[in-house]
C-alpha cells in the first residue's frame, strides 16, 4: 500500500500530553467543531503550534474513521495535504494532531463575513482552486493505489497564513478501484449539497464522484454561495440547481466549447 510514498512521522502522544498543550481544552482555545467533536489550538512541549481535534465516537466520525484517517495522512505526501503530526489512542479517547493551519477553513472567508473582513479577491480564489485540484490530483494520479477523498468541501480546505489551501479529514477516504473493477461499492457518505448524484443513489464510488464535489467548491468560490443554503427561497437553495440554467445558457451562446 502506498509503495511509493515516503510515510510521514505521525508521533503518538498521551492524552495528558495534548490536554496539556491546550489548557485542557480550554474554550478559549476552540477553533472549530462539528458532528466529529471539537478542535483545539494548542502548544506542545516541543513548542510546535498544532490543531488538536478530539473525536466525539458518538458523532459522525468514530473509531474506523479515526483509524483511516491516521492511515492515510500517516502514508501520504503532499502540500496540498495537511500534516499529521501525532495522534492519541489513550482508553476511548480519540484525538488527531495536525499542523496548525491560521487562517482557517476557506468556508470562513467565502460566507457570514464579520463587518470588517474583506472578501477573497479574484486572484486567491483561484489560488485556492489551483491548490486543492494540485491536491485531488495527487490523491487520483500520483498516489498508489489512487486514493478517492469522497468529503471534499469547503469547510475542508485550510488554508495557511498565505492562503495557500489544503486537503483535511481524511477519515472518509477509500481506496479507488484498480485493474477492471470501475467503482468501489460503499455505503452513501459525504456533505449534502457536494455528494455526486450518481453516487448518493447507487452506492457505486469512483474518482468522478470527487470531481462532482470539486465542481460544486468551484461554484462556491465564484458565486459567493452556500452549497445548500436555506435562507434562499425554493429552487434558488441547491446551488448547483442554482447555477445550472446559467451554464445552460452560456453553452448555447458558444456551442463549440464543451461544457
Amino acid at each position: 500500500m502506498f509503495s511509493s510514498q515516503r510515510a510521514n512521522v505521525a508521533h503518538t502522544l498521551t492524552f495528558r500530553e495534548l490536554a496539556i498543550a491546550t489548557q485542557n481544552f480550554k474554550g478559549d482555545n476552540l477553533i472549530g467543531e462539528g458532528g466529529f467533536g471539537s478542535v483545539y489550538k494548542g502548544r506542545l512541549e516541543s513548542g510546535k503550534i498544532v490543531a488538536v481535534k478530539q473525536l466525539n465516537l458518538n458523532g459522525c466520525q468514530g473509531n474506523q474513521e479515526f483509524i483511516v484517517e491516521v492511515l492515510m495522512l500517516s502514508l501520504l505526501r503532499h502540500s496540498n495535504l495537511v500534516t499529521l503530526t501525532g495522534y492519541c489512542a489513550d482508553g476511548d479517547q480519540r484525538l488527531l494532531v495536525y499542523e496548525y493551519m491560521p487562517l482557517g477553513s476557506l468556508e470562513n472567508h467565502l460566507f457570514d463575513l464579520e463587518p470588517d473582513q474583506e472578501p477573497l479577491d479574484w486572484h486567491t480564489r483561484l489560488k485556492v482552486a489551483v491548490g486543492a485540484a494540485r491536491g485531488l490530483e495527487y490523491l487520483h494520479c500520483k498516489a498508489n493505489p489512487p486514493v478517492i477523498y469522497r468529503d471534499l468541501k469547503s469547510s475542508n480546505i485550510l488554508l495557511d497564513d498565505d492562503f495557500n489551501p489544503k486537503l483535511s479529514d481524511f477519515g472518509l477516504a477509500k481506496l479507488a478501484p484498480v485493474g477492471d473493477n470501475t467503482h468501489v461499492s460503499t455505503r452513501v457518505m459525504g456533505t449534502y449539497g457536494y455528494c455526486a448524484p450518481d453516487y448518493a443513489m447507487s452506492g457505486k464510488l469512483t474518482i468522478k464522484s470527487d470531481i462532482y464535489s470539486y465542481g460544486v467548491v468551484l461554484l462556491e468560490l465564484v458565486t459567493g454561495r452556500k452549497a445548500i443554503d436555506m435562507t434562499k427561497k425554493p429552487g434558488e437553495q441547491n446551488l448547483v440547481s442554482w447555477a445550472r440554467p446559467f451554464l445552460r445558457d452560456r453553452a448555447s451562446k458558444f456551442p463549440a466549447l464543451d461544457w
